[in-house]
């Protein structure tokens, strides 16, 4: 996806042309994490308990992003599709809706990632991203932190945020065991 600039409608889905699908291996080569869960039966899913407790996931609450839901919606959905970094994990299960985050790859490129009811993502720590609705103006999404939750966005750029070196190291762990396997 190439970037967005700000006379365009963020919502809209973009592709590159010609189209360029990204797999779940490549996903996983940045180190995001997918999971496809039952949230229609959630207390049930035996992947989201396993995951809430490898994980050490014991915080949550949900986020409905809507205009009539979020105060600001324009400025809010603004904000959140600013890139930026956490110093944590950003976890997110969708449970109704739809919406796109955003990340960057390895070089430096965007990779627009639809999210879907069901559809649970774990952003890294220290991976450039933003996120966004998309036309239909609707999410509600539980979210899942390790302790208190932090949301505070360092806007790029932050490669001087320890989160960033750790994330970059990441990537050379990821480098390291595709070599042995």
């Amino acid at each position: 996806m190439e970037d967005i600039s700000s006379k365009e409608d963020q919502r809209l889905e973009y592709h590159l042309d010609p189209d360029q699908p990204v797999s779940l291996d490549e996903l996983k080569n940045i180190g995001v994490k997918y999971w496809k869960i039952d949230v229609d039966d959630l207390e049930k899913d035996v992947t989201f308990t396993r995951i809430r407790k490898e994980r050490c996931y014991n915080y949550q609450d949900m986020c409905e992003i809507h205009p009539d839901t979020l105060p600001d919606y324009e400025n809010k959905l603004k904000t959140f599709f600013k890139e930026h970094l956490h110093d944590d994990e950003e976890i997110r299960l969708i449970m109704a809706g739809s919406g796109y985050f955003d990340v960057r790859d390895r070089d430096d490129k965007w990779i627009r990632i639809e999210v879907l009811k069901g559809d649970m993502l774990v952003l890294p720590a220290g991976i450039y991203h933003r996120f966004t609705l998309d036309k239909n103006d609707y999410i509600k999404a539980l979210r899942l932190f390790k302790g208190v939750p932090v949301w505070t966005p360092h806007m790029r750029p932050a490669d001087s945020k320890p989160a960033r070196q750790e994330y970059l190291d990441l990537l050379k762990v990821i480098d390291k065991e595709k070599t042995i396997s």
